[in-house]
C-alpha cells in the first residue's frame, strides 16, 4: 500500500510560480510511475504530467508545456510538479497519482493509476 500526500498548493496572481511536492509513506517510490493530474469539466481528472520510472521520461499535456516540469526522488519518495506561468484558468485541485510499472513506462489515463493523494488547491488570480 502507497499512501500519497500532496504539499505546496495555493493562491498566486497570474504568472507567478507553485511548486508542488507529493510525498510517499510505506515504501519508496522506485518501483512506480507517478502522474499529476486536475479535475477539468466533463472528465474526472484530466492529465497534467507524468514521470517514469526513469527519471529522464516525462511526458505532459499540451496546456502544461513550456510551463510545468515533473521531477522525481527516489530517495526522498517524493515526487514534484513546478508550475510557472500560472494562468487563471490552472486553478484546480491537483492530485499525485502512483502506479507499479515497467521502467519506461508513464501513463497518461488516470484510469491507469493504483494509488492516489488528497489532492492540494491551487488558485491563481488574474
Amino acid at each position: 500500500q502507497v499512501q500519497l500526500a500532496e504539499s505546496g498548493g495555493g493562491l498566486v496572481q497570474a504568472g507567478g510560480s507553485l511548486r508542488l511536492s507529493c510525498a510517499a509513506s510505506g515504501r519508496t517510490l522506485s518501483r512506480y510511475s507517478m502522474g499529476w493530474f486536475r479535475p477539468a469539466p466533463g472528465k474526472d481528472r484530466e492529465f497534467v504530467a507524468a514521470i517514469s520510472r526513469n527519471p529522464d521520461l516525462t511526458d505532459y499535456a499540451d496546456s502544461g508545456k513550456g510551463r510545468f516540469t515533473i521531477a522525481r526522488d527516489n530517495a526522498k519518495t517524493a515526487v514534484y510538479l513546478q508550475l510557472n506561468s500560472l494562468k487563471p484558468e490552472d486553478t484546480a485541485v491537483y492530485y499525485c497519482s502512483a502506479k507499479e510499472t515497467s521502467y519506461y513506462d508513464a501513463p497518461i489515463r488516470d484510469f491507469a493509476y493504483t494509488y492516489w493523494g488528497q489532492g492540494t488547491q491551487v488558485t491563481v488570480s488574474s
